[in-house]
């Protein structure tokens, strides 16, 4: 049995999430009372086979109630019942805007600011995202990448189909990504920022990726990259490692990074699940 616990900030994604697991076979609960978790994992654990998959989502919709998940979660271990966190999380910019856009009312915000109810919805998970399992930041994914990661993480796959490839392109000059596995630099390729018609463009469109695959440098770092990666692949999944995050950067992140990034994706989707996200292209 596949226990699924959906939590995360408000507007990251979770309604999303949830549609796409019940795309997968998962029973799902939305909006579950933090109290009654373990109550209702046990009886899913004694129904007989007949829910093999279940998914609810635990959130800062049960405001002062959500604290108490904690104890519940420490009940689940203490009885021996299995379960997983998956945490939603955006930046404070995309989830004001995604407010603006549909109009809904943030859960914390009565009688303050949206991004003050998102400062305090991030204190008040600050300890569940701490033991998740998978964290997730849709700040630049769209809704079809995030459904792909999603089935990705959580269909009934064999143990090569069950190791996820998280590939991330990025920009050195925002930061290095948290939770990668593997970085490798990008800068060394020529840089189409310099060629005035190329600069606004990004690694997505033709004219950019015709640029930086017709350089030596790539030609020559992608056959290696991709050999390199696959000869890594069945080592980690020997190791029982169920996620593999590659981080690919140059300067900005919106040339030669998502380029090397979206190339090293499609070698790998032939025989890996295999998913991908530009955080920095569109800054």
């Amino acid at each position: 049995m596949r226990v699924v616990i959906v939590t995360g900030l408000s507007g990251a994604g979770k309604t999303r999430a949830i549609r796409s697991l019940e795309d997968v076979g998962y029973y799902c609960v939305d909006n579950m009372p933090p109290f009654l978790v373990s109550k209702f994992v046990e009886m899913c654990y004694n129904s007989q086979g007949k829910l093999p998959r279940v998914a609810l989502v635990v959130d800062a919709r049960g405001k002062e109630m959500f604290s108490e998940l904690k104890g519940e979660l420490k009940i689940l271990n203490e009885r021996g019942f299995e379960y997983e966190i998956l945490f939603l999380e955006a930046s404070d910019e995309t989830i004001i805007k995604r407010y603006k856009e549909t109009r809904r009312k943030h859960p914390l915000s009565a009688g303050v600011t949206v991004r003050d109810a998102i400062d305090s919805e991030r204190e008040l998970l600050a300890d569940t995202k701490k033991i998740a399992d998978y964290i997730i930041d849709t700040t630049n994914m769209k809704p079809e990448h995030l459904n792909e990661n999603i089935k990705s993480l959580f269909s009934e796959v064999s143990d090569r189909e069950n190791m996820v490839i998280n590939i991330v392109s990025f920009g050195f000059k925002y930061g290095l990504p948290l939770d990668c596995d593997l970085v490798f630099d990008v800068r060394f390729m020529r840089n189409p920022f310099y060629v005035e018609e190329l600069r606004e463009k990004t690694g997505l469109e033709k004219e950019i990726i015709e640029y930086v695959m017709s350089s030596d440098e790539f030609k020559e770092f992608n056959v290696k990259l991709i050999d390199f990666i696959e000869y890594l692949i069945p080592q980690y999944i020997e190791e029982g490692k169920g996620n593999l995050v590659i981080g690919i950067g140059c300067t900005g992140g919106k040339h030669r990074s998502v380029v090397v990034a979206e190339n090293l994706c499609n070698a790998l989707r032939k025989e890996n699940n295999c998913v991908i996200n530009h955080r920095d292209i569109d800054r």
